[in-house]
């Protein structure tokens, strides 16, 4: 056989990968049959330990966004309107050339960095940014987290101790499922890893159990649930501490093996009492006995919960909304036992599983603050909603630099036109990003990824949040092109430039330091299952790894399944994952507390002060009279934010941005289904397509977040060609969640009108 035919036949060959789904949270096992370098067909892999075969239509989408031809595959560098390729060194080189200077002239907090959502479903991401960050040590830090899930962060810290210790639905046990503010059947959980939500709820269902939906639309979830009562938006926490005020005065509150770790039921008790059903019906839109009957029906389950999502975060109330849901699975015994809210086990990376379990020095937030608004500093980060006034603002700490990773602001953040016409005026902009679009056109110099095909993967973040506990790693289905930088390589290169070291530093000695920091770290942690082994020691015995392999690989064996690196032979190893394609189950979640817990008492805190310090805030919101017409975001199950708008597979069919409005609404407004309406905010004014439907209550319309495509120096030829509107460009960027700077999304006053 001769090297040509040798090699035709190579390429041509049909191979069949396993891989964890990277584009959501469900983290759904794939079969990915490969001929040569293309994509024959994506398929759920039915011997996944987890997902069991279940697929979603973005997964089927991973084709169609590895050949895309409008992804990068080339640095870039901007020239006025003209952009060319060119090779890496001279893009980092770049680089250097930029960023430099404003450091040297300004002061760190002069360059920012803008994280987006991409980066929770990519294991480099995960393990490159922090030491990207550390390097430069700038105070302008800003990420998606304070436009989705911020105030569950704060709640869950304030309570438990840790930003990650959240309490997951133990759904395939419970028996009752209240369910605010989100749509699982759509986001196959979100803050709740768990794929195939249409069948996990017909099945709690079919065993006798009961759904109960609340929510301003009757989404997917609420057509499939045995109630759904449509809630006037923002108004959650209204509701919920009724249902708590129900619990004490009906005698109900019964916590079960929890009462002795429980601090601050009292303090409970007397915020609680202003808020009877009585006082919040008229504003939630909830009949007094309805709230009283579903307080009664989630303390008389025998295996209850209550859990809520991006509706309930992302508003006015986000932090007390989420604290009150915990805090009604505590008082009603559902927290931390089968069926109820329990807390994952996670194999690799989680705070709660090391250290000394029981206790620690619990949550805060800051230090510091914004310049110009003084918004309060959350888990490092600065609220997305002010980054447009601190690139406007003169004066010392004035952000004149912007380092984007996998990031869309301009179309998710509050204010979108405010936010890009700020983007215009920087004085650099550095984006890694797989796309020419609505935020990146604005760069100097963009540094493309590979392809989600073309690199290894693990869900740290996800198996944290997750039904089960799960570890699942994938190696590549293709090899890098050759030149092709791994995302690891890139965020390291920016490193060794931030720290001063120059664009060329060699990537082989800077991992060596950042794999040698995290191992340390973990020897010096006490209780750690390697605590005061040799560090040099450890970083040999994971030879020859390098990049996020032998980060993972060392985070597995010094998590609470592996092997503490002989200490126990039998434990888990990336090599053992490497050898289980399908992923591993690691068993039903089990109870945790008091192990979980890092707060000072040692015990869950029912009352932090910051929450009941925000108490009287919400209980003035009663007298407030409410707006005639309000604003809520959606989610659709084939996008995901802005990022998969320029797929063919996913923008098919009817047009996903149409403007959701009540029949008794569009007849007073004389809109009529297939028209156009024109919506004004405080912000901005659009124009969207009517779709008039009673699955909306009334005083309530919706437009879908992620879209708004088509503006002018992007290449996203089919997002172009399928713009829809942004509903981010209507959201006001003045106010945020004051605990934790969450952008408030939902129940936006608006004014609708035909157009």
């Amino acid at each position: 056989m001769n090297g040509s035919t040798g090699e035709t036949q190579a390429r041509e060959e049909t191979r069949v990968s396993y891989m964890t789904c990277p584009l959501c949270e469900a983290t759904c096992g794939l079969e990915v049959t490969t001929r040569g370098r293309e994509v024959v067909s994506v398929r759920g892999d039915q011997e996944d330990a987890f997902s069991r075969g279940y697929l979603c239509p973005k997964a089927a989408a991973l084709k169609a966004l590895d050949a895309d031809p409008d992804r990068l595959r080339a640095p870039m560098i901007r020239a006025g309107e003209d952009w060319r390729e060119v090779s890496w060194d001279e893009a980092f080189a770049e680089v250097e050339r930029l960023l430099r200077p404003i450091i040297a002239a300004r002061g760190p907090d002069a360059v920012a960095f803008y994280l987006g959502n991409p980066n929770v479903h990519n294991l480099a991401g995960q393990l490159y940014n922090a030491p990207m960050l550390t390097a430069l040590r700038s105070g302008s830090i800003y990420t998606a987290s304070t436009l989705d899930q911020m105030p569950k962060h704060v709640s869950a810290g304030l309570m438990f101790g840790g930003a990650l210790t959240i309490p997951i639905p133990d759904v395939d046990n419970t028996g009752y499922f209240l369910i605010l503010g989100a749509n699982p059947l759509v986001s196959n959980g979100s803050l709740m890893t768990a794929p195939n939500m249409r069948d996990r709820i017909r099945a709690l269902r079919a065993r006798g159990g009961k759904v109960v939906v609340i929510d301003p639309r009757r989404t997917r979830t609420a057509q499939e649930a045995d109630e759904h009562h449509a809630i006037q938006p923002g108004t959650d926490a209204l509701l919920l501490f009724a249902m708590v005020h129900t619990l004490f005065a009906e005698g109900l509150v019964n916590p079960g093996r929890l009462g002795e770790h429980l601090y601050g039921l009292e303090a409970l008790r007397a915020a609680a009492e202003p808020f009877t059903p009585e006082a919040v019906a008229p504003r939630c839109r909830i009949d007094a006995a309805t709230i009283r009957r579903l307080a009664r029906e989630l303390a008389a389950a025998e295996r209850g919960v209550a859990y809520c999502r991006i509706g309930a975060c992302a508003q006015e109330f986000g932090t007390l909304t989420n604290w009150l849901v915990d805090v009604l699975n505590a008082l009603t015994g559902n927290l931390d036992r089968a069926g109820g809210a329990m807390f994952p086990r996670a194999a690799a990376g989680a705070r709660n599983t090391s250290g000394e379990p029981g206790r620690g020095r619990g949550f805060r937030t800051g230090p510091g603050a914004s310049r110009v608004r003084k918004a309060s500093r959350v888990l490092g980060e600065l609220p997305a909603a002010c980054l447009a006034e601190e690139i406007e603002t003169p004066g010392e700490g004035q952000v004149r630099a912007l380092i984007t990773i996998a990031g869309n602001p301009a179309l998710s953040a509050p204010n979108g036109d405010r936010l890009a016409a700020a983007f215009a005026t920087l004085d650099a902009m550095v984006c890694v990003d797989a796309y020419l679009n609505e935020t990146t056109r604005h760069a100097r110099v963009i540094l493309p990824p590979p392809s989600p095909l073309e690199r290894s993967h693990y869900d740290l973040s996800f198996y944290q949040l997750s039904i089960r506990n799960i570890a699942h790693y994938s190696l590549p289905v293709f090899q890098r092109p050759a030149g092709q930088l791994d995302e690891w390589e890139i965020l390291l290169r920016l490193t060794g430039i931030l720290a001063g070291q120059g664009a060329s530093l060699p990537v082989a000695a800077l991992d060596d330091y950042v794999a040698g920091q995290i191992i340390a770290r973990e020897t010096r942690q006490k209780g750690s299952p390697v605590e005061g082994r040799d560090p040099a020691e450890l970083l040999a015995a994971l030879a020859p790894r390098r990049g996020p392999e032998r980060l993972l690989d060392f985070l597995l064996r010094a998590g609470p399944y592996g092997d503490h690196f002989g200490a126990r032979p039998d434990g888990l190893t990336l090599a053992a994952l490497e050898a289980a394609p399908h992923g591993l189950d690691l068993g039903p979640l089990q109870p945790r507390i008091p192990e979980v817990l890092r707060t000072p008492s040692g015990k869950i805190e029912l009352a932090p002060e910051p929450l009941l310090a925000d108490v009287e805030r919400l209980r003035a919101s009663l007298d407030r009279p409410q707006p005639e017409m309000v604003l809520i975001g959606r989610r659709e199950l084939r996008s995901n934010n802005s990022w998969m708008a320029n797929l063919e597979p996913l923008v098919k069919g009817a047009d996903p941005c149409a403007l959701l409005i009540h029949p008794d609404d569009a007849a007073r407004l004389g809109l009529a289904d297939g028209g156009r309406a024109r919506v004004t905010s405080a912000a901005a004014s659009l124009v969207a397509p009517v779709r008039v439907t009673d699955e909306m209550a009334p005083g309530v319309v919706s437009l879908p977040h992620g879209w708004g495509h088509g503006q002018p120096g992007t290449r996203l030829r089919v997002a172009s060609a399928h713009a829809g509107v942004s509903i981010n460009r209507l959201i006001p960027d003045a106010e945020i969640e004051p605990l934790s700077g969450d952008a408030i999304l939902n129940a936006v006053p608006v004014t609708v009108a035909r157009a």
